[in-house]
């Protein structure tokens, strides 16, 4: 990410910088990985830390299931029930140390409380649905096909426009950052990335609510939701400026690599973490040259896991493919096209697939809620159908 600044700010950090009335405002650093990387300075109307009451929290810590069969998995993702409330709506599926994968069908707006995940990063997919992400560095309209790239810590809010919404959503234990091979040495996405920065929006409304009340805000730490309530609203900030803040970045902007064979995964890649990659699988034309196989090549997955989240369009290398759908392809056992689709897929100009993928360099646990939605003779799929 790179510096960007929003609302009123003091010339120089750490200095005093009055109201109208001659009062200060409150200066806060937000910063990850303690004070050694990435942070922004923020400037409050009242002190972000005057709490009113504490409440008893609860777990929100996935079920696991250990299932030690090692087999490709299928969940149907759209069977995930919808659920009025945002929080209650976010059931996770799939969850290791570096990341959880979370579906939700949120159907109505958050209203009456504030969220922070202070565990995690957060990246939401927006499937169906639209919306504004509103956060105290400002607000982030959203529809169709947007990641929303939330930093840990990070007090929001979503107004959904529409009661049917489908998010798929990745917590990280670590930051989530752009792949360190499309930046160059100052941090500038290059000329051969995927992307640049005129395809990542930011914040760009700031309301600065100077108010004073009794404010429910829900906090996650490990795995459990903390109630809080606060006496001044968590979007008092006035203004801002660093490097730390949400933004979104719409699949649709996400520009294929494509060559005369085959290209890997890691051509689609478009974000980064500790211990797991995201990709995004883009409308492209297929290779060209005159024996190219448009369709994937078996591979062995040794070292990771391999999601993929299936979103719209035709997948010339899967069979029976439906919206919300997820594969899992644990590593240690090869997978690829089922059959007849390599034959099939030659001559083939171009593909109309849009999809997430989540590689995971440590094994993923399914969650009691993926048992129920799992398809379970997905396996055998790459048996000839007779």
């Amino acid at each position: 990410m790179h510096y960007y600044s929003l609302g009123k700010i003091p010339p120089k950090r750490h200095t005093q910088f009055r109201k109208a009335d001659g009062s200060l405002y409150h200066e806060q650093l937000f910063s990850t990985e303690g004070f050694s990387d990435l942070y922004s300075l923020l400037y409050h109307a009242h002190p972000p830390t005057q709490i009113t009451q504490v409440g008893e929290p609860y777990s929100v810590a996935p079920e696991t299931i250990h299932d030690k069969q090692l087999k490709h998995r299928n969940l149907l993702g759209f069977k995930v029930k919808p659920e009025d409330d945002y929080l209650k709506s976010r059931q996770p599926v799939l969850v290791n140390d570096d990341c959880k994968i979370i579906l939700a069908a949120p159907r109505k707006s958050m209203t009456d409380y504030f969220f922070k995940n202070a565990d995690a990063d957060e990246v939401i997919f927006v499937h169906e649905g639209k919306g504004v992400l509103k956060t105290m560095y400002g607000n982030l309209y959203f529809g169709y096909g947007d990641y929303l790239v939330v930093p840990r810590g990070t007090i929001y809010q979503i107004t959904f426009e529409t009661e049917s919404n489908r998010l798929f959503i990745v917590e990280s234990s670590s930051p989530i950052i752009t792949p360190n091979r499309y930046r160059n040495k100052f941090g500038q996405l290059m000329e051969h990335a995927p992307f640049c920065e005129r395809d990542i929006r930011k914040p760009d409304v700031l309301e600065s609510h100077d108010e004073e009340g009794n404010f429910s805000l829900l906090i996650k730490k490990q795995d459990n939701i903390y109630p809080y309530q606060y006496l001044s609203h968590p979007f008092d900030v006035v203004g801002w400026d660093g490097f730390v803040y949400p933004y979104a970045f719409s699949i649709h902007d996400f520009e294929p690599i494509t060559g005369r064979v085959h290209q890997p995964p890691p051509v689609h890649q478009t974000f980064a973490a500790r211990g797991f990659v995201i990709c995004s699988f883009v409308p492209r034309l297929f290779d060209y040259h005159p024996l190219a196989i448009p369709a994937p090549y078996n591979h062995s997955n040794i070292d990771s896991d391999e999601v993929l989240y299936y979103v719209d369009g035709d997948f010339m290398s899967r069979k029976h493919v439906e919206k919300g759908m997820i594969t899992l392809h644990p590593g240690g056992i090869p997978h690829g096209p089922h059959p007849d689709t390599v034959e099939k897929s030659i001559g083939a100009k171009e593909t109309h697939e849009l999809a997430v993928m989540v590689d995971t360099f440590k094994p993923l646990l399914m969650t009691k809620i993926a048992a129920e939605i799992e398809h379970e003779d997905y396996y055998k799929s790459w048996l000839r159908e007779d």
